[in-house]
This record gives structure tokens, C-alpha cells and sequence, in this order.
């Protein structure tokens, strides 16, 4: 049982790395979740996770995860224990934290999930790898800029890193360039769409990223 559940994380680890792009779903209506995931994976969007403070999270985790087979749910803003288990019951395929958290990891790993930790110092990026995290989430990136991620590949080459917070068109390729494995974006994706203008500009937006990712590995 546990190599099947190990199997399944290091399998869901990989599409993300795969992906390289993870839209962060965080928003103040729970009426806005489930049209918002409707655009955003009719554009193209593969892995996406929906965070703890998004009211009703666990019941648009579990709507997702029934609508949209093919696409990776994730839950973000995990920083317990009592949250990630409410983000498993949900369904969720994959845990994301702001936070180094050793029983969280313990946690999800126990039912076959990866973690997305996050961390900020290289003391912190130790405690993740010490403590099994799948890939380790650099945040804030943004606040600390590209040339601080880069430095921290320098000791930890081997590590999936993922910078998160202050990622954006302008910048995509430039964290690829440090030695990002993924990324995961917020504030272009975490818009309400009501009507079909907002549908459509959303949509071309998700498609540019697309773009600009595909790019990367040709």
C-alpha cells in the first residue's frame, strides 16, 4: 500500500514539474471559484490550487475534482494539520504550504500527496528537504527578488524549487533562467470572471503564459 501511495505522489510531483505553471486560486466569494476554474482550464491550465481562505474551499476542491478530470486540484495556504485534513477529505491532489511544516508533510504523505512547502531562508529550505517535502515553494520570491532564488541553487541544486509570490508575464522566464522547476501564479489568475469579456481577456492572458512556458522547452 505505501509504495502505491508513494507512487501516486511522486507522479503528481512530476506533472507539476512537467506543467511549470500552477495557478493560485484566491479569492473572497465562493460563488466566483467555480467560473474562474471554468476558464482557466478551458485555456489550457493543467494544475491549479485553491486556498484555505477562499471561503468554501474544501466544497470547490471537491466540485473540481469532479468536474475536471484531467486537471491537477490542489490545496494552497495549508498551515496545519486541521487544514490539511479538511483539503484530503476534499479530495485535494496535492498539498500547498506558505510555511515549513513537518506535520503537514507527515500528513499528506500518509494518504499518497505531495507537499509544496514553503520556505524562505536556506535554514528553512534545509528543514523542507529534512522533512520530505516534494518540491520546496520559495515565498515570498517576489519580495526577495530573482537574483536571492538564484543563490539559493547554488547550495541546493539538487532541489526542486519553486518561487511563488511576485511571478508575472515580465519576469516568467528570468526565474526558469535561476533555476526554477515551476511556478505558480496568483494575482493575474485569481480574478472573478462574470461575464464574457472578462472570460475572454482572462483566457488570452492564461494562453500568453502558456506560451511563454511552452517556449522554454524548445
Amino acid at each position: 500500500m505505501s509504495q502505491i501511495l508513494n507512487a501516486n505522489r511522486i507522479k503528481i510531483s512530476n506533472q507539476i514539474k512537467q506543467h511549470k505553471l500552477v495557478a493560485i486560486l484566491r479569492l473572497k466569494q465562493q460563488s466566483d471559484v467555480a467560473p474562474l476554474i471554468n476558464c482557466l482550464v478551458n485555456a489550457g491550465i493543467n494544475a491549479l490550487e485553491i486556498t484555505s481562505n477562499t471561503p468554501g474551499f474544501e466544497q470547490e476542491i471537491a466540485k473540481a475534482r469532479a468536474a475536471y478530470k484531467n486537471t491537477l486540484i490542489g490545496a494552497g495556504t495549508i498551515i496545519n494539520t486541521a487544514l490539511a485534513q479538511q483539503a484530503i477529505d476534499a479530495g485535494a491532489q496535492f498539498i500547498v504550504t506558505p510555511n515549513t511544516n513537518q506535520a503537514v508533510v507527515e500528513l499528506a504523505h500518509r494518504h499518497g500527496l505531495p507537499v509544496l512547502m514553503g520556505a524562505l531562508t536556506p535554514t528553512d529550505v534545509a528543514n523542507a528537504i529534512e522533512y520530505n517535502a516534494d518540491i520546496i515553494k520559495v515565498f515570498p520570491a517576489g519580495s526577495m527578488g530573482v537574483n536571492y532564488f538564484k543563490a539559493l541553487t547554488g547550495p541546493f541544486s539538487d532541489v526542486p524549487l519553486m518561487p511563488v509570490g511576485g511571478i508575472n508575464l515580465d519576469n516568467l522566464t528570468h526565474w526558469f533562467a535561476a533555476g526554477a522547476c515551476a511556478v505558480a501564479v496568483s494575482s493575474d489568475f485569481s480574478k472573478p470572471v462574470n461575464n464574457k469579456q472578462q472570460y475572454d481577456t482572462l483566457s488570452k492572458l492564461v494562453c500568453k503564459y502558456l506560451s511563454a512556458v511552452a517556449h522554454l522547452t524548445n
